[in-house]
């Protein structure tokens, strides 16, 4: 990457051409959809995020371009060249395109977008932007959300484009805005998220001004769709220092917007000083499960360590003895977590999931200290389902206490439910509990037809199958036969 405190204009030019070259080492492609577009007459240049990150040293096969051509002209240039185009984004100048090349000894699948020169801005009852487009790269470069996102290379001359000093920004690891704050948040509102979003993936600082005016304008928020608001925040929570945008959104008051459940757990201290700080246990437990993961960055776990104490402001009660109680925080927390999550139009199957595991969350805890019945871990094996090994995580991931050797013990004794849930799982098959008699053997053994009755038999069975585990079959046939002349 280019180095800030080179001293002359010529050894910083000569960084950036070095940086330019790798760039367009790696990625080929570039030339010659450049020389299509420039025999068609129009100009083309690479923009944006592939720049930023090339200048990072983290380029990946998604490259972002610009051009001076209008989408209908950009479709007659990219479809007989592109493995495959779409057009999904095409309403707002945007044409997607699919292309295999050769880089090096290796093939390589880049995704691409190309959008022409534009202008966006929001009025103040719409929540789309409103499209225009421009007639030169630098128009363009002005209306984006950063500076260090405001860098182009212009192709195929290879010419270095940076009119707002993002290189100098990217170096310093801080986000400012091309213009004003003020204008580029009227322009659209979601890049005040943003800035939350590439603070917590990048790990930069954003400038004071510009936290000055999320602070200021944070209610324009709400003029943006709760998708585009959904999405920027799954960037955000799957980035690699969420708790760094989390602060963000909380400090500058977006997140009374989005997601006010998080600044409520900003509960104050009691007069004894002996409440936790619930938000910041909230960011602990989020960092804690974050380590735990095995295969990337899991969206449901995260959504469930930053929501599963978001019932605590409503059930908070002073005891008469000065304790601090939150009966019941994780049942009332699981339905503000399927209400905030379907506000924000999640999918069913994630709201499902992750109110679940809210709901799960203190179960362990149940059980005391750790003396556990083989129908206690059936029950809990059979309550989590598909989600046990998620639920392992965030309740592990809970345990925050600076106490030591409160900690150890907590840790033992769920080592000691996963041990068991692993013996029993051998033994019984605990993934797929079933009772041991199934419907069409429940009818014949009763002599009834397909009704309520059979339910009613199918969740006794069940109960029986939980407390008792597998029974022979003999003895499940008497134990119906003997429920079944109790409900005459």
């Amino acid at each position: 990457m280019p180095n800030p405190n080179e001293d002359t204009p010529s050894a910083l030019s000569q960084a950036q051409q070095r940086a330019v070259t790798e760039l367009l080492r790696v990625a080929p492609v570039a030339d010659d959809l450049a020389r299509r577009f420039h025999e068609a007459g129009f100009s083309l240049a690479l923009v944006g995020g592939s720049v930023r990150d090339a200048l990072l040293g983290r380029l990946g096969n998604d490259l972002d371009f610009t051009t001076d051509a209008r989408p209908e002209d950009v479709l007659k240039i990219v479809r007989p060249w592109a493995d495959a185009v779409w057009e999904v984004g095409i309403a707002f100048g945007t044409v997607g395109a699919n292309k295999g090349a050769r880089v090096g000894d290796a093939d390589m699948n880049f995704q691409i977008e190309i959008t022409t020169y534009r202008s966006e801005a929001y009025d103040r009852t719409s929540r789309k932007p409103e499209v225009s487009y421009g007639d030169s790269i630098e128009e363009d470069l002005v209306r984006r959300d950063f500076t260090v996102n405001a860098m182009a290379v212009a192709l195929p001359e290879k010419e270095f484009i940076d009119p707002h000093g993002g290189l100098e920004d990217l170096a310093a690891r801080v986000l400012r805005t091309p213009g004003t704050p003020e204008e580029s948040f009227s322009d659209d509102p979601l890049r005040m998220m943003r800035a939350a979003r590439f603070a917590a993936q990048l790990d930069f600082e954003v400038a004071p001004e510009v936290v000055a005016a999320m602070t200021d304008m944070a209610e324009r928020i709400e003029i943006v769709s709760a998708e585009r608001v959904r999405d920027e925040l799954n960037k955000l929570i799957l980035s690699d220092h969420p708790r760094k945008g989390l602060t963000l959104l909380v400090g500058t008051g977006l997140a009374d917007h989005v997601l006010p459940e998080l600044p409520a757990l900003c509960l104050e201290s009691d007069e004894h000083h002996r409440h936790k700080d619930v938000y910041e246990h909230t960011l602990i437990v989020l960092e804690q499960a974050i380590a735990l993961e095995e295969n990337g960055p899991d969206l449901t776990l995260r959504l469930a360590a930053l929501l599963h104490d978001i019932g605590k402001p409503r059930t908070r009660r002073f005891e008469k003895d000065g304790r601090v109680s939150f009966h019941h925080h994780e049942v009332v927390g699981a339905k503000m977590t399927k209400k905030r999550m379907t506000a924000l139009k999640y999918s069913n199957e994630l709201v499902k999931d992750v109110s679940r595991l809210v709901e799960l969350h203190l179960r362990f805890h149940g059980y005391g200290t750790g003396e556990w019945t083989d129908s206690a871990v059936r029950r809990y094996v059979r309550d989590a389902g598909p989600l046990l090994e998620r639920l392992h995580k965030l309740t592990r991931s809970d345990c925050t206490t600076r106490n030591k050797r409160k900690a150890a013990t907590l840790s033992r004794a769920y080592d000691g439910l996963e041990d068991r849930i692993a013996q029993l799982q051998e033994q019984e098959e605990l993934d797929s509990i079933r009772p041991d008699l199934d419907g069409n053997q429940i009818m014949e053994i009763l002599g009834v037809s397909p009704g309520p009755v059979i339910g009613k038999a199918y969740k006794f069975l069940l109960e029986l199958r939980l407390e008792n585990g597998p029974m022979e079959h003999d003895a499940a046939v008497a134990a119906l036969k003997e429920w079944w002349a109790g409900q005459e």
